[in-house]
């Protein structure tokens, strides 16, 4: 585990900390101001506890059922009740690094001050974190509305040290056992702190969080890749000039295009159209070349965008009802996923786009009717075998799914409680299906990389020279082992090599010593 610490004070929190906790490993530590806000709350909390009057949340049921009043001794169990019966989720496990990023995300909110949970609750899911044990969270039981309901409960089940949890060594085990084996006292829930675990919209942001990194390695690869193409294509690089993006000014178009641009420094093959084959001269590349930097572009603004909001969500404390400074603890609805949900389905709209764009270089590059001299498929021998052919099957087969996945869920809404939650948001399900949208993306660029390189060393044979960053990406791809063994290694491709080549940023590593840092 990464021994880099988080401190979690009472402002919120970073992407970039979410991915440390999440991903990394790293752990987690309680500020002393965060101590101080939460003792602070819970005063405020208890005081309405002993009063005679209702409190939602503090001493009335939930959701529907809000209307009665509960009696002070089966308030712990009313909490604990909340819990156990809305740890209701089925369907695969979810994964490890989602369920951190809930779990650290629930704690950011609880940090804060306004939810008027027990800094000793807090400090329990700040320790299972740095146990490194990970509650059993399920695929469906979320609608997005009310907080991610479900698969928060799962993880304030572990915390009572109830239900099931995988420890640090992978192996699921009873929550109590893995509780007891590091030394941790389960909670005993108290007024309002049932509640206060499960109302919040943490598994989608850390969701969101998470594709937002992949993506932005995804969009600069994908840069560097549709250059590549471009070249092996034989195309022209003057549609990269600065000065013509500078006169449509969105400001994706212009880092795509300038990150194209140094791909290409030093380049033989930009601009010579018909010196292989004798074709009659191209004015124009084909779309998919010539305007990669508009659909790239447009993609990293959306990624812009979604930063926003999301650094937005991640200063926010997201419970109902809150416990605000001047002492009321008020009902409001800042628990609904809309604005997640929105951009979470944006981004798989854009991700399909650039898939979809990628897959028709592709298809560019192997058909030799439209390659200007490459051989069909890419082949060694056409017709003894076939080359990259079905490579381009399966990349395409990934494109089709990432259109069904652009199909936005937050379009729709499902009534629950009793028609207490009559609009959801269905933010959960737009963050689960992003995840393998994500995932199918960096499958497709890794195509596309795997046919452009192979396209530009048929061109080095060919007599002509590659640009020093494509000849860079080329040697480090081979070297990760992205071809097959021997003088026939193209004939079973490792794309399972590229594509962990493409996720795992060293492409971008591969290129950057040539052409300097890329966006």
């Amino acid at each position: 585990m990464d021994m880099h610490t988080v401190v979690v004070g009472t402002s919120g929190t970073t992407a970039e900390d979410v991915v440390a906790v999440a991903r990394h490993g790293a752990r987690v530590e309680l500020s002393a101001a965060a101590v101080e806000a939460l003792a602070a709350a819970r005063l405020i909390v208890d005081a309405l506890a002993a009063k005679p009057e209702p409190v939602y949340g503090v001493s009335t049921g939930f959701g529907a059922l809000a209307s009665r009043h509960i009696s002070p001794e089966l308030r712990a169990q009313l909490q604990r009740n909340i819990v156990r019966s809305h740890a209701a989720g089925m369907g695969p496990r979810v994964e490890r690094e989602v369920v951190r990023a809930l779990m650290f995300l629930r704690l950011k909110t609880v940090a804060s001050g306004h939810t008027g949970v027990r800094p000793e609750v807090a400090q329990t899911m700040a320790d299972l974190l740095n146990a490194g044990i990970t509650p059993v969270v399920h695929e469906y039981g979320s609608l997005g509305c009310s907080g991610d309901l479900a698969p928060l409960s799962h993880c304030a089940l572990t915390l009572m040290g109830e239900g099931d949890a995988e420890g640090p060594d992978g192996t699921v085990r009873p929550a109590d056992e893995l509780l007891a084996a590091h030394g941790i006292t389960p909670v005993e829930l108290r007024e309002k702190e049932g509640l206060a675990l499960l109302n919040g919209t943490d598994g989608m942001l850390g969701m969101l969080v998470m594709a937002l990194a992949d993506l932005k390695n995804l969009y600069t690869s994908a840069d560097i890749t549709a250059a590549i193409s471009l070249e092996a294509l034989l195309g022209t690089d003057k549609v990269l000039a600065p000065e013509l993006h500078a006169i449509r000014p969105h400001p994706g178009q212009g880092v795509s295009a300038d990150n194209m641009l140094r791909v290409l420094a030093g380049s033989g093959l930009t601009g010579r159209h018909a010196d292989i084959t004798g074709d009659a001269p191209r004015v124009q590349d084909a779309y998919s070349v010539r305007c990669a930097p508009q659909v790239n572009g447009a993609g990293r603004d959306t990624l812009d965008y979604a930063a926003v909001v999301a650094g937005r969500e991640l200063a926010s404390s997201v419970d109902n009802p809150v416990v605000l400074p001047d002492g009321r603890v008020e009902s409001n609805g800042n628990f609904h996923g809309a604005p997640v949900a929105y951009v979470l389905d944006f981004l798989a709209i854009v991700a399909a786009d650039l898939g979809s764009i990628c897959e028709r270089r592709t298809d560019r590059l192997l058909d030799k009717n439209r390659s200007h001299g490459l051989p069909p498929f890419l082949a060694d021998d056409a017709g003894v075998d076939s080359g990259l052919m079905i490579a381009q099957y399966t990349q395409a087969a990934l494109v089709s799914e990432m259109k069904r996945l652009a199909v936005p869920a937050s379009a729709d809404s499902i009534p629950s409680s009793a028609m207490q939650e009559d609009h959801v948001s269905m933010g959960w399900s737009a963050a689960r299906k992003l995840r393998t949208a994500v995932d199918n993306l960096a499958r497709i660029v890794a195509v596309e990389l795997y046919a452009a390189t192979r396209a530009v060393e048929i061109r080095a044979a060919q007599g002509l020279t590659p640009a020093p960053a494509s000849q860079a990406a080329v040697a480090a791809l081979r070297a990760a082992g992205a071809e097959g063994p021997g003088p026939d290694r193209f004939l079973a491709p490792d794309l399972a090599a590229a594509d962990t080549f493409v996720r795992e940023g060293r492409l971008v590593a591969a290129v950057e010593p040539v052409t300097g840092p890329l966006a």
